[in-house]
C-alpha cells in the first residue's frame, strides 16, 4: 500500500531529554505506586530547557543528535567489548566499571534525600549505576546547580561493605574502601570521563505529571555520592540516573514497586518543542493494550545486562524482505532498543540492500546530506510524494513505521533514511520510535509496540 508523504515541517531535533517536573504537594508512597504514575519528558531543545540554545537551528540540532548516535554506538561497541574480555568484582583493591557516558537523550529532575534536594541528571538507558555529585567534593566538574549535601539529609546513610547495597554495584565498580569499612564506587567512562566516591542509600523523590498527586518517593535507592569526578560531563547536569537493565539501576531498584512495568511515549521530531510534551509511565500506567500491540521478548547480555535486547528477523522496504544479521551481544538478541540513540544503526552491508530497496521504489529528487553522515536522501518538497513502506519485522510481531519513522531532515530542504551503517553492534533507536507507546515488561521480559498519538498520550 501507497505511503503518502505529508508536508515536512522544519524539523526540531530527536534529540530529547527527560525533565520530570518535582512538585511539593500531598505525598504518593511508594507502597502504592504499583497502581500507577506518570512522570513528564521535556524535549531537549525546548525553550523550557537548560540545553536550549537559541542560537542553532532546527537542522543543526539534528546534525549533533546524529553525530552522538554514532559516538554512543562507538561507546556502547567499547563496553561490550571490555565486559566480553574481562569482568567487573568486588576486591579490596580500587577496581573500577568500563560504561557508557552520560550522552543519553534525556534529562532528568529528581530530588535526593530528606527533606528532597533537587538534582538534574542525565538519564541514561546505557549506564546502570546512579550518582551525583556531593560535598565535600575533592575534584569535582563545575556544575550549575549546587551539591548534594549527605550530612543534610535525614535517609542518608553510606553503604558497608559486603553489604548488599554495595553487592548490587558491583557489576558497576564498587569496592571495599582501604580506610575502612566504606563502600566505594568507581566508574569510567568511555570517553576517558571517570566519577568515584561513597555507595550509600537514601529516599529518590519523583514529582508527577498531575501536579494535584504530589510526588512518589522511593526509600533506601542505592546511589553514588561523587566526591571525585571529571570529563565531558555538562555543567547543566549533577550526575546520571541509570535506566538500564542492571541490578543498580532505577528501573531495576524500582521493580517491584512498579511491578516491573514502565513504558514512554515519544513526540514526533517535527512537533514544536515548546508546545508539546512526552511521557514516562510507571506501574499500572505504564501497561500497553488493546488494537494494534506488537508484543517482543526481550533479553539482558550476560556480559553486559545493562542492555535491552530484541530480535530483529528482517526488515521489509516495500516488496523487499531483508533478513537481519548482527554481531552477536551475548545473549539471543541481535539489536539493542535504546530511547538514548536518536538514529537506528545496523550493519554496513545490511544498510547497502535496505537503501538499493529503498531507493528503487522512493518517488522524490535526490539529495545530498549537508552533514556528510547519511545517505540516501531527498528534497523535502512535493516532489518527494511516496516512500515506500517500511516494516521492523521482530520476533513475535511486526511494527510498521510511518514516514517520520523513516526519514528524518538534516536541512530545511533535505531528509535522510534515518538509518547508519554500523557493524561493531545495533541499535534500534529513538526516531524509529516516535508516536509508539513502547512498554517494557521487566517480568515477563517483553517490549511492546502500539502506535499512539504521542502529543495527547
Amino acid at each position: 500500500m501507497a505511503t503518502h508523504v505529508p508536508t515536512f515541517a522544519l524539523a526540531t531535533s530527536l534529540a530529547v531529554f527527560l525533565c520530570i517536573i518535582s512538585t511539593t504537594s500531598t505525598s504518593v508512597h511508594a507502597a502504592n505506586s504499583r497502581h500507577g504514575f506518570s512522570v513528564r519528558l521535556t524535549h531537549r531543545d525546548s525553550t523550557n530547557s537548560p540545553f536550549y540554545n537559541p542560537k542553532e537551528t532546527s537542522a543543526q540540532r539534528m546534525g549533533k543528535a546524529a553525530r552522538r548516535s554514532i559516538s554512543r554506538a562507538n561507546r556502547f561497541s567499547n563496553v561490550l567489548d571490555a565486559a566480553t574480555s574481562s569482568s567487573s568484582s568486588l576486591s579490596n583493591t580500587t577496581a573500577g566499571a568500563e560504561l557508557i557516558t552520560g550522552d543519553g537523550e534525556y534529562l532528568m529532575n529528581i530530588s535526593i534525600g530528606t527533606p528532597p534536594f533537587p538534582v538534574v541528571a542525565i538519564a541514561d538507558t546505557g549506564s546502570d549505576i546512579i550518582w551525583t555529585q556531593c560535598k565535600p567534593c575533592a575534584d569535582c566538574y563545575k556544575q550549575d546547580a549546587p551539591l548534594f549535601e549527605p550530612n543534610a539529609s535525614a535517609t542518608y546513610r553510606t553503604a558497608p561493605c559486603q553489604s548488599k547495597p554495595c553487592v548490587s554495584l558491583a557489576h558497576d565498580g564498587s569496592f571495599c574502601s582501604p580506610k575502612g569499612d566504606v563502600c566505594q564506587y568507581q566508574v569510567r567512562y568511555g570517553d576517558g570521563s571517570h566519577t568515584s566516591g561513597d555507595v550509600a542509600v537514601d529516599t529518590l523523590t519523583l514529582g508527577l505529571t498531575n501536579a494535584a498527586a504530589g510526588y512518589v518517593a522511593f526509600p533506601d535507592i542505592v546511589i553514588g555520592c561523587g566526591h571525585d569526578s571529571s570529563g565531558t560531563f555538562s555543567p547543566k547536569a549533577s550526575g546520571i540516573i541509570g535506566l538500564g537493565g542492571g541490578p543498580g539501576s532505577l528501573i531495576t531498584q524500582m521493580g517491584p514497586s512498579i511491578g516491573g512495568k514502565f513504558s514512554y511515549c515519544m513526540v514526533p521530531y517535527f512537533e514544536a518543542p515548546e508546545h508539546t510534551s512526552s511521557t514516562m509511565n510507571f506501574g499500572q500506567n505504564a501497561v500497553v493494550s488493546g488494537n494494534g500491540v506488537v508484543t517482543s521478548p526481550f533479553s539482558s547480555s550476560a556480559v553486559v545486562p545493562t542492555f535491552y535486547m530484541l530480535q530483529l528477523d528482517s526488515v521489509s522496504v516495500g516488496s523487499t524482505n531483508i533478513p537481519f544479521k548482527s554481531a552477536s551481544l551475548g545473549g539471543s538478541g541481535n539489536i539493542v532498543i535504546d530511547s538514548g540513540t536518536t538514529l537506528t544503526l545496523v550493519p554496513t552491508d545490511f544498510l547497502a540492500q535496505m537503501s538499493a530497496a529503498f531507493e528503487s521504489q522512493v518517488n522524490g529528487t535526490k539529495a545530498t546530506d549537508p552533514e556528510g553522515l547519511l545517505s540516501p536522501c531527498y528534497v523535502a518538497d512535493s516532489t518527494l510524494n511516496y516512500v515506500p513502506p517500511v516494516t521492523a519485522h521482530f520476533k513475535g510481531g511486526d511494527v510498521a513505521l510511518r514516514p517520520y519513522n523513516i526519514l528524518v531532515p538534516m536541512s530545511d530542504t533535505v531528509v535522510c533514511l534515518a538509518f547508519y551503517g554500523f557493524d561493531e553492534i545495533s541499535i534500534y533507536g529513538n526516531i524509529a520510535q516516535q508516536n509508539f507507546l513502547v512498554g517494557y515488561d521487566l517480568l515477563k521480559q517483553t517490549v511492546s509496540f502500539k502506535p499512539t498519538d504521542c502529543t495527547k498520550n
